[in-house]
C-alpha cells in the first residue's frame, strides 16, 4: 500500500506544469521584437519615387495653400486654422462636389501638412488632392 501512495504523489508532481519560465519566455521574445522592429522599418534604405500625376481639375476646385512662413490661404485670402475650417464647412455644404487641393511649399515639415490636412478632413472634405511639381522641374 505504501508503494501505491509514493506513485501517486510522483504522478500528482507530474501533473502541475509550471508556465512560469514559458511566460518569462514568451515576454522576452516579445520585448525583443519590440526593439528590433523599429529598427528594421527605417534601416532599409529606399529611393522615393518622382510624382507623375494626373492632370488638376479645371472647373469645380478650391485650393488650400500653405506657404513657407505657415500661412494658410484660401484660394487668394489668408485665413487662420479656425476661420478656415469655417469656411471649407460652409463651402462642403453649399457646393458638395466642390474639389479641394492642398499646395503647400515643400520646405514644410511633412508632420505640419498632415495635420493641416486632417483639419481638412474634419471640415467635411475626406478626398483632398496633393499638388505637387511635374518630373524633371
Amino acid at each position: 500500500m505504501r508503494h501505491h501512495k509514493r506513485a501517486r504523489s510522483q504522478m500528482a508532481a507530474i501533473d502541475q506544469i509550471n508556465v512560469t519560465p514559458l511566460l518569462d519566455l514568451t515576454f522576452l521574445l516579445l520585448i525583443a521584437f519590440m526593439i528590433t522592429m523599429p529598427l528594421m522599418e527605417y534601416g532599409t534604405q529606399i529611393s522615393e519615387p518622382e510624382m507623375d500625376s494626373n492632370e488638376l481639375p479645371t472647373e469645380n476646385f478650391q485650393s488650400v495653400t500653405f506657404t513657407k512662413d505657415g500661412t494658410i490661404m484660401l484660394g487668394k485670402e489668408t485665413v487662420s486654422r479656425e476661420e478656415l475650417f469655417g469656411r471649407l464647412r460652409k463651402l462642403k455644404n453649399d457646393e458638395p462636389k466642390t474639389q479641394l487641393l492642398l499646395r503647400a511649399d515643400g520646405s514644410r515639415s511633412y508632420n505640419e501638412v498632415i495635420e493641416l490636412m486632417a483639419h481638412i478632413r474634419r471640415s467635411g472634405f475626406a478626398d483632398v488632392t496633393l499638388v505637387t511639381q511635374a518630373e524633371g522641374k
